[in-house]
C-alpha cells in the first residue's frame, strides 16, 4: 500500500510494504489524482489543483528515488481515471516489448551475492549493487556489471529479502499524543455523496447462540461522510477480514462503489484481501493514525446514536440472540437513523443522499467483487498430477493449463473451497480450480490427454526422397561451387570371415 506522509514539506513518500500488496505504476498514478477523483475541485480551480500537485516530489515505484510530474501530465492521468469506471485500468502502463528477458548473472557472482546477503541481511537492494560494482572493478574477471534491477530481481527470486533492525521506536500513544499537539485539528465534510465512506467496528451486548454459550458480536458500519447515511450495518460474532468482506460487498450492491474509504489501523483493514481488493475496485483507501478516534468522528458519533436509543431500547430484551440483534437494527437504521432530521447537516441522511451530487459507481457482481477481494500468488504446478498447494489444501488443475510451470493464483484465505487463476499480464480471470478429491479419484475413470490445438499434426505430405531438406541444400550448394569433392576414395577391399577361419584351424 502506497501512504501519503510529510505533506508539509511537499514531498509525498510512499512507503511500500510488497508482501502480497500491489505497488505498480497504477497505484502511484491513482494516489496522485485519487484526491482529485474523491473531492473534484470547484469550477476553475482545476489548473490550480494540478499545478499544487505538479510541485510535489513523488516515491519511484521500483527505484525508490524522488521523481516530479509536469501538469500535463498529472491532467492527462485525471482525465484518463474520470472517464473511465476503472481507474486502475485506465493509468496502467504499458507491456514492455523487452519483458522477461533478464540479464543473467555467472552462478560465482551469485555466490558472492548470497554470501553478501548472509553477512548483511539488512542491506538495501541499492546497497547490494553498489557493493558488487565496486567487487566487479577489482576483480572484472567475475563477469559483468549487474544493474540495479537485475540484482533485485535476483534476490528477490531467492527470498533474500531484507530484513529490518530491531527498531527502539515510541508507543503509539506518545506519537499520538505528539501529533496531536503539534497539529491542529478541523472539521471536515466531503462536498459529493460517496465521495467518501468512513468504516470501523464496535462492540456492544452480548448475544447467546442455540448452544448457550455467550458471545460479544461486534457491528460493522459503514458511512457517507457526505450525507451521514449508513450504507450497510451489520453485527457478526467476530472482528475478521471475512466479516468486513461480507458487509462491504452488501454496501457496494446497495450504494455503488466509492472514491474513497477510511477506516482505522484494525487487522481486517490491513488484511491483504481488503487492500487488494479495495485498490483493484479504484477505492482510496486512507487509514487514521493510531490512537487516534477523532480522526474518524463522524463514524464515532453514529456509535453515540446506536448506544443511546437503539441500545437502549433493546436494554431489557434477554436472552439476546444474533438473528434478533440484526434484526432490530436493519429496521432501527432505514426506519429511524436514515429518516431522522441530523442535527449538523439539518436534513434527514437519505434526503441529502438523494439531493446529491452523487460520485459513485455502478458496484460489480458478487463474484467480481470476490475475485477483487482476493490475495493473488504465484504457485509451481506438481507435474506429476497437476495440482498446487494453497494454505496446505491440494487445488486440482483443469488439463487445459498442464504446460504451465508457475501458474497466478487468488483466493480468500478464510474460504479455500474454491480458488481462481488469473492472467499474470492483465489479470483477467482464466478458470475455477477446486480441492482434490482423492475419493472421488479413486474410483473415477481417466481420460485420454488431447493435445494442443497447436500441437495437432497435420496431414504429412508424402516425400520419397529420404534426405532431408537442409541436407539436400547442402550438398546443392556446395555441388554449385564447382569443387572437385575434397577426399580422395579408396577401394576397400572385403574383409576376411574370421568365423570361417576359426573352423578351418579347428579342423
Amino acid at each position: 500500500m502506497l501512504k501519503i506522509q510529510d505533506m508539509k514539506k511537499g514531498v509525498v513518500t510512499l512507503s511500500r510494504k510488497t508482501s502480497g500488496r500491489l505497488t505498480t505504476w497504477p497505484q502511484l498514478r491513482f494516489s496522485i489524482v485519487g484526491e482529485l477523483l474523491a473531492r473534484p475541485p470547484e469550477k476553475g480551480k482545476l489548473r490550480q489543483e494540478l499545478e499544487r500537485l505538479a510541485s510535489r516530489c513523488y516515491t519511484h515505484p521500483t527505484k525508490g528515488t524522488l521523481v516530479k510530474f509536469g501538469v500535463s501530465t498529472i491532467e492527462r492521468w485525471y482525465y484518463h481515471a474520470l472517464r473511465s469506471s476503472d481507474p486502475i485500468e485506465a493509468l496502467g502502463r504499458k507491456i514492455r516489448s523487452d519483458t522477461g528477458r533478464t540479464k543473467a548473472m555467472s552462478p560465482q557472482l551469485l555466490d558472492i551475492l548470497r554470501q553478501q546477503y548472509e553477512d548483511y541481511p539488512n542491506w538495501s537492494y541499492q546497497l547490494h549493487t553498489d557493493n558488487l560494482v565496486a567487487l566487479l572493478e577489482e576483480r572484472p574477471e567475475l563477469g559483468e556489471v549487474p544493474s540495479y534491477s537485475t540484482v533485485l530481481r535476483r534476490m528477490k527470486a531467492r527470498g533474500w529479502y531484507k530484513r529490518r533492525s530491531p527498531q527502539s521506536g515510541s508507543p503509539g500513544k506518545k506519537r499520538a499524543a505528539e501529533r496531536l499537539e503539534k497539529w491542529e485539528v478541523r472539521s471536515y465534510e466531503s462536498s459529493y455523496v460517496n465521495a467518501l465512506w468512513h468504516l470501523d467496528f464496535h462492540e456492544s451486548r452480548r448475544v447467546v447462540d442455540v448452544n448457550g454459550q455467550w458471545h460479544t458480536p461486534k457491528a460493522l458500519c459503514v458511512l457517507d461522510d457526505c450525507s451521514r447515511s449508513c450504507a450497510h450495518m451489520q453485527w457478526y460474532l467476530r472482528e475478521s477480514a471475512e466479516s468486513l468482506n461480507h458487509g462491504l460487498e452488501q454496501a457496494f450492491h446497495k450504494r455503488g462503489l466509492p472514491r474513497g474509504l477510511m477506516s482505522d489501523n484494525g487487522s481486517s483493514m490491513l488484511a491483504l484481501e481488503t487492500q487488494n481488493g479495495l485498490l483493484r475496485l479504484g477505492i482510496k483507501h486512507e487509514r487514521t493514525l493510531a490512537y487516534s478516534p477523532y480522526q474518524n468522528g463522524k463514524q464515532e458519533a453514529f456509535w453515540a446514536q446506536l448506544e443511546g436509543r437503539l441500545m437502549a431500547m433493546i436494554s431489557r430484551i434477554k436472552p439476546l440472540t444474533l438473528a434478533f440483534l440484526n434484526k432490530v437494527t436493519q429496521a432501527w437504521v432505514e426506519l429511524e437513523y436514515n429518516r431522522r432530521l441530523h442535527n449538523e447537516i439539518g436534513v434527514s441522511p437519505l434526503e441529502r443522499l438523494l439531493k446529491g451530487p452523487d460520485v459513485s459507481r455502478p458496484s460489480p457482481d458478487s463474484e467480481a467483487l470476490r475475485l477483487a477481494f482476493t490475495v493473488e500468488e504465484k504457485r509451481a504446478q506438481r507435474q506429476s498430477d497437476g495440482t498446487i498447494q494453497i494454505k496446505g489444501v491440494r487445488f486440482e488443475i483443469p488439463s487445459r493449463f498442464r504446460h504451465f510451470r508457475r501458474l497466478h493464483v487468488r483466493y480468500q484465505t478464510w474460504d479455500l473451497s474454491m480458488a481462481y487463476l488469473v492472467d499474470e499480464k492483465t489479470g483477467s480471470l482464466l478458470g475455477r480450480i477446486y480441492p482434490q478429491d482423492k475419493t472421488k479419484n479413486a474410483s473415477g475413470w481417466r481420460r485420454t490427454i488431447e493435445p494442443s490445438s497447436d500441437r495437432i499434426p497435420s496431414t504429412p505430405q508424402m516425400d520419397s526422397n529420404p534426405i532431408p531438406p537442409l541436407l539436400r541444400k547442402i550438398l546443392a550448394d556446395y555441388a554449385a561451387t564447382g569443387l572437385p569433392p575434397a577426399y580422395l576414395p579408396k577401394e576397400e577391399s572385403a574383409l576376411p570371415n574370421t568365423d570361417a577361419i576359426k573352423e578351418d584351424r579347428n579342423e
